[in-house]
C-alpha cells in the first residue's frame, strides 16, 4: 500500500507539550502548513535561512514521504549549490545507497556527498599564509595550536561559517561511510579512514568551542536552568548544537565498537572511542535523561539533526546490542521509541525500530506486525522493504515457522543486492528443513550457487559469506547438512528472542529427533552420510544447538518480556542441567570434528552466559578467557587446524561478555 498521498494514521495521546496535540492531520503538516520558501537568488551570507527548508524536507523524509523530500530539495536547489540542501540532498542519497547496495547508488552517493564538501569548503572561513583550517592541526601561524587557539579560531567564524565546517565534517563522515562500503581494497578502505579522521577532528574542536561557551555562560548565570540542567550558551544556536552531538556522539560510539586490533591502530593517531560520552552527546540533542519519561527539548527547540541523533540511539540499543552489552538501555530505547512514534506514526523508520524493540524482547509475533506496517508504510523506496523482508525471515525462524521464512527469503533472493550469498544460503536451508523432494532438489541447486556469489568489502570476505560458502561446500561433499535452519537461527539470535513455548514445543523436538536418527554412533559412524564423513560435526552440531535452546528455556535472554505465571515443560533446574552436559558432550568429541571447528569455540561462550547466570562469575571469566586466549579448543595433540568460521565476530561477542560480566551486567 503506498501512503505517499499524505495520510496517516491519527497519533496516540500525548501527555507532554513538546509534541503536538492529537490530530489526524499529519504532523508535518502541522508544523509546517505551507512549505518554506526561499530567496531565488542564493547568497552564501544567507545560508542559514535554508534551515528551515531541509527541517521541512526531514520532516517529509521521516514521515515516510522520501520521494517528496528529495524534489522539494531538488526544487528549491537544482544546481546543489546551497549549502544545507546541497548537503541534505547528499544525506538522502547516502541512505539510499546504504540501502539498495547496488554500485549506481552507491557511487551516486558518494557524488553527491563530495558535492556537499565542495559546498561547505566555500562557505568556510577563508585563511592567508598556510591554510589549513580546522581539519587536523590548525597553522600555528594562526595562534591556533593549543585549545584555546582553537576556540578563538572558531570564534572567529560567522555563524554561516561556523555551520560551513559542520556541513564539511558531515558530508566527509558521509563520503568516508560510503566509500569504506564501497571500496574494493586496503587502499581505497585506508583512504577513506583518514577522511573519517578529519572528519572526527573536526567535531572534537567544534566540541571544545561549544564546552567553553556553556562553560562562559554558566559562570555569568551560576544558578540552574529552570529544568534543572545546566546552563547552555543559547547564542549557539540549537541546529549547530544539534549537529555537533551527532558527530560527536556517532565518531565516539564508532571508535568504541572497533576490534581490538583495528582500534590499536587507530589509537596510534590519537583516536579513542568513549562510549558513554558519545551516548551522552547523541542524547543532549533531545534532551534525554534516564529520571524523564518525555524528552526535555521540545520540537519547537530542537535542532535539525535531533531526529537523526534519536535513531543513532535506537540504532546502538537494538541493533549493535547484538554485539555488544556495555551501554546498552532497551528501557531508554523505549522512550525513544514512543515518543517518536507518536510524532511519525507512520514513520518507516520507526517502526522498525518497533519492530527491533519486540524481537529483542522476544515477540516476534509483535514485531512482524511492526515490519508488515513498515512494509504499508510506503513503497517510494523499494529497498525500504527488504529490510523488513530479512526482519521477518528471522522473526519467523524465532517463531520455527521455517515455512513461513523460507518465503520472505524468497522475496530477498530475487530483489535485494546487500549478500545474495546469505539470502540464497537462507532459502536454501530453510528448503532443506521442511521441504518437498522437489524443494529440496532445488535447495541442492541453490547451495551450488552459494560460494560463488560472495563477495568482498575492502579485499577481505564477509564473515557470514565465508560460513555460507564453506556450508554449501560441506552438502555437496557430504549430501546432507543436519539442523541448517536452526544453526542459522543461533546465528541471527533467532534462538536467543524465540518464546520459551516455541523453544520447549517445536526446537528442541527437532533437535532430539536428528539426535534420535544419529542413534548408536558407535554402530552407525562410519555409514553416515553414505560413508563421506562427518558424522561427529553433526553429533556435535545437534548438542551444542540442545545446549543454547535448554540455556534460554532455564534463563531467559535478559531483556525478553517473560510471563511470570508461565508453566513450563521443562523445569529450570532440568534445563540448567542438560545445558551444561550438552556443551559437555561437544567438548568430549570436539577432537572429532572434521570441518565445523567454530561449535567448540561457540560452546565454550555459551557454557559461559550459562554459568554466569548462575552467578559462577569465576568459572564464567574462565570459559571466556578460553575462547579469547586463541588457544586451539577443539584438538588433542596433533595442534590448532586453522582459523574457524565466524571467529571475529565470537571474539566481539566473547569481549562484550567479559566486559558486561567485570560489571556484573551478565
Amino acid at each position: 500500500m503506498d501512503h505517499s498521498a499524505g495520510t496517516e494514521t491519527p497519533a496516540t495521546s500525548v501527555s507532554s507539550d513538546s509534541v503536538p496535540a492529537v490530530s489526524t492531520e499529519p504532523w508535518y503538516k502541522r508544523r509546517f502548513p505551507l512549505p518554506p520558501t526561499s530567496s531565488d537568488v542564493y547568497k552564501p551570507k544567507d545560508a542559514l535561512e535554508d534551515i528551515s527548508g531541509i527541517c521541512y524536507a526531514l520532516e517529509l523524509f521521516l514521515a515516510s514521504h522520501m520521494v517528496e523530500s528529495e524534489d522539494y530539495c531538488h526544487s528549491k536547489d537544482p544546481k546543489k549549490e546551497r549549502l544545507y540542501f546541497a548537503s541534505g540532498f547528499g544525506l538522502i542519497q547516502c541512505v539510499k545507497g546504504l540501502m539498495s547496495y547496488e554500485d549506481e547508488d552507491l557511487l551516486a552517493a558518494i557524488g553527491h556527498t563530495k558535492r556537499g564538501i565542495q559546498i561547505a569548503s566555500l562557505h568556510r572561513k577563508q585563511q592567508t599564509l598556510f591554510g589549513s583550517r580546522i581539519v587536523g592541526f590548525v597553522a600555528s601561524s594562526l595562534g591556533a595550536t593549543t585549545n584555546s587557539g582553537i576556540v578563538n579560531f572558531i570564534k572567529g567564524m560567522t555563524p554561516v561559517e561556523r555551520h560551513a565546517e559542520l556541513v564539511y565534517a558531515e558530508s566527509s563522515f558521509q563520503k568516508a561511510l560510503l566509500g569504506i562500503v564501497y571500496s574494493g581494497d586496503w587502499l581505497a578502505f585506508i583512504k577513506e579512514a583518514l577522511n573519517l579522521r578529519n572528519a572526527t577532528t573536526i567535531y572534537k574542536h567544534l566540541g571544545m568551542y561549544i564546552d567553553h561557551m556553556d562553560a562562559l555562560a554558566a559562570q555569568a548565570s551560576p544558578e540552574p536552568a529552570p529544568n534543572s540542567t545546566p546552563r547552555i550558551d543559547t547564542t549557539v544556536d540549537a541546529h549547530f548544537r544539534s549537529g555537533v552531538y551527532l558527530g560527536i556522539g556517532m565518531c565516539n560510539i564508532i571508535l568504541s565498537m572497533m576490534p581490538g586490533r583495528l582500534l590499536t591502530i587507530v589509537e596510534l593517531f590519537g583516536y579513542t572511542g568513549d562510549r558513554k560520552y558519545g551516548l551522552e552527546m547523541l542524547m543532549k540533542a533531545g534532551g534525554w535523561t534516564a529520571t524523564s519519561d518525555e524528552p526535555l527539548v521540545g520540537v519547537e527547540e530542537e535542532g535539525v539533526r535531533r531526529s537523526i541523533c534519536d535513531m543513532s540511539l535506537l540504532i546502538f540499543h537494538l541493533v549493535l546490542s547484538s554485539f555488544t552489552f556495555d551501554g546498552v538501555d532497551i528501557g531508554m530505547a523505549t522512550k525513544i521509541l514512543q515518543w517518536n512514534l507518536k510524532r511519525y506514526p507512520n514513520g518507516v523508520f520507526f517502526l522498525f525500530g518497533a519492530g527491533r524493540l519486540a524481537r529483542c524482547r522476544s515477540q516476534p509475533l509483535e514485531a512482524i506486525e511492526y515490519y508488515t506496517r513498515a512494509m504499508e508504510s510506503q513503497s517510494q523506496y523499494r529497498n525500504l522493504h527488504h529490510i523488513s523482508f530479512w526482519e521477518i525471515s528471522i522473526a519467523r525462524l524465532a517463531l520455527w515457522d521455517v515455512k513461513g521464512s523460507s518465503e520472505f527469503w524468497r522475496e530477498l533472493v530475487k530483489e535485494a543486492t546487500w549478500s545474495k550469498c546469505i539470502y540464497t544460503y537462507g532459502l536454501a536451508v530453510c528448503l532443506l528443513e521442511v521441504g518437498s523432494d522437489a524443494e529440496k532438489i532445488e535447495a541442492a541447486k541453490l547451495l551450488e550457487q552459494v560460494p560463488d556469489l560472495r563477495q568482498k568489502i575492502a579485499g577481505k570476505s564477509i564473515p557470514l559469506e565465508k560460513y555460507a560458502g564453506r556450508k554449501a561446500r560441506k552438502f555437496h561433499s557430504q549430501g546432507a547438512l543436519t539442523l541448517p535452519a536452526l544453526e542459522l537461527a543461533y546465528i541471527f539470535h533467532g534462538i536467543a528472542h524465540a518464546p520459551r513455548e516455541v523453544i520447549i514445543g517445536k526446537m528442541l523436538p527437532e533437535v532430539q529427533s536428528t539426535l534420535q536418527k544419529l542413534g548408536e554412533r558407535e554402530k552407525i559412524e562410519k555409514k553416515w552420510n553414505g560413508g563421506k564423513g562427518g558424522y561427529w560435526d553433526d553429533y556435535s552440531l545437534a548438542r551444542f544447538l540442545e545446549g543454547v535452546c535448554l540455556r534460554y528455556v532455564a534463563y531467559p535472554d535478559l531483556d525478553a518480556v517473560v510471563d511470570s505465571k508461565e508453566v513450563l515443560a521443562i523445569p529450570k533446574e532440568v534445563a540448567e542441567v542438560g545445558a551444561a552436559k550438552a556443551f559437555a558432550a561437544v567438548f568430549e568429541h570436539g577432537p572429532k570434528i572434521e570441518l565445523d571447528h567454530h561449535l567448540v569455540y561457540h560452546a565454550h561462550y555459551e557454557l559461559g552466559r550459562l554459568l554466569a547466570c548462575q552467578s559462577k562469575h569465576d568459572e564464567a571469566k574462565a570459559q571466556f578467557e578460553l575462547v579469547l586466549s586463541g588457544k586451539p579448543l577443539e584438538v588433542g595433540q596433533s595442534g590448532k587446524k586453522g582459523k574457524y568460521s565466524m571467529e571475529n565476530s565470537l571474539h566481539m561477542r566473547t569481549h562484550a561478555a567479559a566486559e558486561a560480566l567485570q560489571q556484573k551486567q551478565l
